[in-house]
């Protein structure tokens, strides 16, 4: 039997900003480094790390909107990191992203009508009276009536605007979806309700999800997969029960450890780093959690931790957790 080909398969990818630092001093600011992660079809691997983790630059360089340094990225088995021209857009059409504030999202001067029909209007070269069809059908599908299709982005609720980005997305029937933190500027009712579009459209289309967040409650009922990043480096990957369960790396201990639960009788256990996230361009040359970490020893401000497999499909970069 033949296996089946990931929908995304990414490989040592890096990205390296040359900035300033004074004078005519420069340094390098690795945002994305040496990165690998995969998703199959039908599933969702969510990306969770503090803010300058680097999980927004990762989507950005799968989605080609910046150029790694280094590494490859594989959207169904084609290498698409130097592709250009039209073989580029044609692969466009396979990966979309809806964005964390749908309002931003959304041109102000077209309406909601023209907005769903721009990606098929570029990608499939229909006409507006081609494209007024799907449009409508996509619209309904994503729980709005046609009548919207001639409101503008300032007509809408937030939850609307948002119904209105997931079906610009799924309208060229994609194989691979950014998910940029698409609930957080929601209430919590209309959280629900977008998630629960998002997994029925998974399921019925077979669509994959690159899920950014850093709400772990939302991430814990919709990932199957997960990814903790921490300066630039994935430092612990697997099953998002499993990680969730029994995390391996202290950074993905914390972090869960700290996440706040639902439920009143749920006594919370903090696992405390010292001190904040430090720049990256301070980061030790070892692990980078070193100087953080609560098991850190001398060792580990040395010594490159690469992530190793743990079985059952885990993956964690920590020598005293492998």
């Amino acid at each position: 039997m033949t296996a089946a080909i990931d929908t995304l398969a990414v490989r040592d990818l890096t990205k390296i900003f040359r900035i300033k630092t004074g004078g005519f001093r420069q340094s390098d600011l690795k945002a994305v480094d040496g990165v690998d992660i995969s998703i199959s079809p039908g599933r969702t691997l969510a990306v969770v790390g503090e803010s300058g983790s680097g999980k927004t630059t990762l989507a950005r360089l799968i989605l080609r909107l910046l150029e790694p340094t280094r590494g490859t990225v594989l959207l169904e088995d084609v290498d698409i990191t130097g592709m250009e021209g039209a073989a580029l857009e044609e692969k466009r059409a396979r990966m979309q992203i809806v964005f964390q504030d749908p309002y931003d999202s959304l041109s102000p001067w077209q309406t909601v009508g023209r907005t769903v029909a721009e990606p098929l209007l570029l990608h499939q070269n229909l006409s507006k009276q081609q494209a007024a069809e799907p449009v409508a059908a996509m619209l309904e599908r994503v729980g709005l009536s046609p009548e919207h299709a001639r409101r503008y982005p300032h007509e809408l609720s937030g939850g609307q605007a948002q119904r209105v980005g997931i079906a610009r997305a799924m309208i060229t029937n994609p194989a691979l979806v950014v998910l940029d933190e698409p609930t957080s500027s929601l209430d919590m009712s209309v959280q629900s309700q977008i998630l629960l579009l998002l997994q029925s459209l998974q399921e019925e289309r077979n669509i994959s999800y690159l899920f950014i967040s850093h709400d772990l409650t939302v991430v814990r009922y919709i990932a199957h997969d997960l990814a903790v990043m921490y300066l630039g480096k994935v430092v612990e990957a697997g099953p998002a029960a499993r990680i969730f369960a029994s995390p391996r790396h202290p950074y993905t201990e914390a972090l869960l450890k700290a996440a706040p639960r639902p439920d009143p009788a749920h006594k919370t256990e903090h696992v405390y780093l010292v001190g904040e996230q430090p720049s990256a361009l301070d980061r030790a040359p070892g692990c980078p959690l070193y100087g953080r970490c609560p098991i850190a020893e001398d060792v580990c401000a040395d010594t490159p931790q690469e992530l190793a497999d743990i079985g059952a499909g885990r993956r964690v970069a920590c020598w005293k957790r492998t």
